[in-house]
């Protein structure tokens, strides 16, 4: 016994399937007139586990420059990356890199 099924198929209807990978994320940590240097050298240094130069660097661009990108990634690690660096006081957000 042989099963066929008919499936009819319009000529003119164009299937395009694309996956789009998401464009990752960057948190930002933000100058603020509370933290002390040293404090957000710590921070940085305790939760995301830079050595103690990069750490120093990265506290210095915020100083210096007002931000800093300290992490890359999905929009979930970014997320959570904020929420971390706001439990410790620190001012942060993420964006969509370009």
């Amino acid at each position: 016994m042989s099963i066929t099924s008919a499936v009819d198929v319009d000529p003119e209807i164009v299937v395009e399937e694309t996956t789009h990978l998401g464009h990752p994320w960057k948190v930002l940590v933000w100058n603020d007139p509370v933290n002390l240097m040293s404090y957000v050298t710590y921070v940085f240094r305790s939760y995301f586990g830079f050595t103690a130069s990069v750490a120093h660097k990265l506290m210095l661009q915020v100083h210096h420059e007002g931000k800093a990108v300290v992490a890359n990634g999905s929009k979930e690690e970014a997320e959570r990356h904020v929420a971390a660096m706001h439990g410790f006081g620190l001012w942060a957000t993420y964006e969509q890199n370009d």
